[in-house]
């Protein structure tokens, strides 16, 4: 199970804030250039959240042009919450600390399904600003680098690393079965 229905609805309600986003924008050009440098043609915004703020950043900004075939899945959604197709990149930006922690195993199995070629996934590590609205901290998860490490790599092969002070950054390639 990727996600309960109570914390789907808790989310549902989070998103309706509109108050997100903001991860998504900062790492747009950075993803932008590594789908070029890769020559991948598909990305899937995994967590998007319903503004869609990293496809429409790199739009707006042109930094990629319509070539490029992006899908969002964002299971508070209802629009985007059906199962991805996997996809050349998966971007997956601020979302891994919002998980329930009895469905975080669940969520990264799914994270491996669906990255045929390169992940790129931001963690935080800290509390978050924002509450859900049953009180709890927004950032479920509040684990170190090297909590998420043995996790991420049981299913990925690590490319790059970059402890971010207050959460760190991957680059992943799938593990070879």
């Amino acid at each position: 199970m990727l996600i309960t229905e109570e914390y789907r609805q808790q989310q549902k309600a989070l998103h309706q804030t509109g108050n997100y986003g903001i991860a998504a924008e900062m790492y747009a050009p950075m993803v932008a250039a590594l789908l070029k440098q890769a020559g991948l043609h598909q990305i899937l915004d995994y967590g998007a959240g319903s503004k869609l703020s990293l496809i429409r950043a790199m739009r707006a900004k042109e930094m990629i042009g319509r070539e490029i075939e992006y899908s969002a899945y964002e299971p508070a959604v209802e629009e985007l919450s059906e199962s991805p197709e996997p996809a050349e990149m998966v971007v997956c930006l601020d979302v891994l600390e919002h998980i329930e922690p009895e469905c975080l195993d669940a969520v990264l199995d799914d994270l491996k399904r669906v990255t045929v070629k390169m992940g790129v996934f931001t963690v935080a590590t800290g509390p978050a600003k924002k509450i859900l609205p049953d009180g709890r901290n927004a950032h479920l998860i509040q684990e170190t680098a090297q909590w998420w490490l043995p996790k991420i790599m049981a299913r990925f092969r690590l490319r790059r690393f970059e402890d971010e002070g207050n959460g760190f950054l991957v680059i992943v390639n799938p593990l070879e079965d």
